[in-house]
């Protein structure tokens, strides 16, 4: 493995125009996949299962547990059948596996064991259709614009967010709860594997003018599994985004009591949290083109001062709504940018070789600590009535994750496999 450190990637572009339609089948991809479409309707279907068998809100929510908890374990296992199989296929069998596993959710018949089964089988067979699949081929698309292309391509999921809840809320309405879970759970089969089958295809699978010259500079090369575990790099980039991930996931869930703790009314709240999904989607396009053009640590650091600016606002003794909009805009955007910028450090820093293995592991630290974090202010809550302290935690946590990002060094530049390291002055 040669790697020369600078700091700067020095490889020449071999960008195409049909690279963007790849960005435009990867956001559609992400947008009807696993990460955002359980996530944004399980608060629409929960008061029908509760009216419908008497599940607590707990329970159900306990479904998104599930889902964590069996990704740390799926992720990685997906990363690893994209680096083995190709990202085409498996994106194309986990989108129809993950769309029928969630229309299976309409025959829940009241076992709350089953409901969990559902929901983990799911978090297994839908694996494929996560971050690391669409963007390990973007990233291949890509060199000089990489980040931006992937901030555009996790745009998915803030579409997602913008548009499923009404599209739900009408099916329910005027259909039933049961018909909705097979109607969402048809948008990955019939708009997603006919997209995919249509316009996403790696670079190496494609003939171009190009493509012999374009794969010396962007196809396979880069660190194996067991080479970036025994990297500092990957220890540092671990715990920097568990750290990242524990506070920016945290206040998500619990924006809404935390506004109930400084006493704004319901429809305020609903206005004011209303532009979470654009900041994230904001925060994904911003992000993505600085990353484009300033060495990604940097740029990381100065990015996540503003998630660390609006948990800083929430933890004061009161609250304005002009404060609160501004909180909300901070959080979303600091969201908006944390896959981005793990897609983009490992592209960087391990390459494109085992690419899907490692971002599957890395998965598994921020699902872990994405996980905890909720559970932490929720708990902090409980037990003080404020979420002061957790807050401030969370701007520390995110901080020292910022700031651990910085020891990464320039950037390798992977010119061939299996030869030596020399430093690039």
């Amino acid at each position: 493995m040669s790697q020369a450190l600078g700091a700067q990637p020095q490889v020449l572009s071999r960008e195409t125009p049909r690279g963007w339609l790849v960005v435009l089948a990867a956001m559609v991809g992400v947008a009807v996949g696993l990460s955002p479409v359980p996530f944004y309707t399980i608060g629409m279907f929960a008061p029908e299962l509760s009216k419908a068998f008497g599940w607590s809100f707990a329970s159900m929510m306990g479904s998104i547990g599930v889902q964590s908890g069996v990704v740390m374990v799926s992720g990685p296992l997906a990363g690893f059948a994209v680096d083995k199989w190709g990202a085409r296929p498996v994106a194309i069998v986990s989108l129809g596996l993950f769309g029928l596993c969630f229309m299976s959710l309409a025959l829940s018949n009241g076992s709350l064991l089953l409901y969990y089964a559902q929901w983990g089988v799911m978090s297994v067979l839908g694996a494929g259709t996560l971050s690391a699949t669409w963007t390990r081929v973007v990233n291949g698309w890509f060199d000089k614009n990489r980040g931006l292309a992937l901030g555009l391509a996790s745009t998915g999921t803030g579409l997602t967010g913008f548009l499923i809840k009404p599209f739900t809320a009408w099916i329910i309405l005027d259909y039933g709860w049961r018909t909705a879970f097979v109607a969402i759970g048809l948008l990955p089969i019939v708009i997603g594997i006919p997209l995919i089958l249509l316009l996403f295809r790696e670079r190496k699978d494609v003939a171009t003018p190009l493509a012999a010259e374009a794969a010396e500079v962007i196809e396979e090369y880069g660190l194996t599994l067991v080479q970036a575990i025994r990297s500092p790099r990957f220890w540092l980039m671990a715990a920097a985004f568990f750290l990242i991930a524990f506070a920016l996931t945290a206040p998500t869930p619990n924006l809404e009591n935390i506004f109930k703790s400084f006493h704004f009314e319901l429809a305020r709240i609903g206005e004011i949290t209303a532009s979470f999904g654009l900041a994230v989607i904001a925060g994904r396009i911003i992000g993505g083109w600085l990353l484009d053009r300033f060495w990604a640590p940097a740029c990381a650091f100065a990015i996540l001062l503003v998630p660390a600016l609006g948990s800083w606002l929430l933890s004061g003794e009161s609250l304005t709504s002009p404060a609160a909009f501004a909180a909300v805009l901070c959080l979303g955007f600091g969201a908006g940018f944390e896959f981005d910028l793990l897609a983009y450090l490992i592209s960087r820093y391990f390459g494109q070789r085992n690419y899907g293995t490692i971002y599957g592991c890395f998965y598994t630290v921020i699902a872990f600590g994405g996980g905890l974090g909720p559970v932490v202010y929720g708990y902090a809550f409980d037990s003080t009535g404020t979420y002061a302290t957790a807050l401030l935690l969370g701007v520390g946590c995110v901080l020292t994750g910022s700031v651990l990002l910085l020891l990464l060094g320039a950037y390798p530049v992977f010119t061939a496999p299996d030869a030596t390291i020399r430093q690039q002055n």
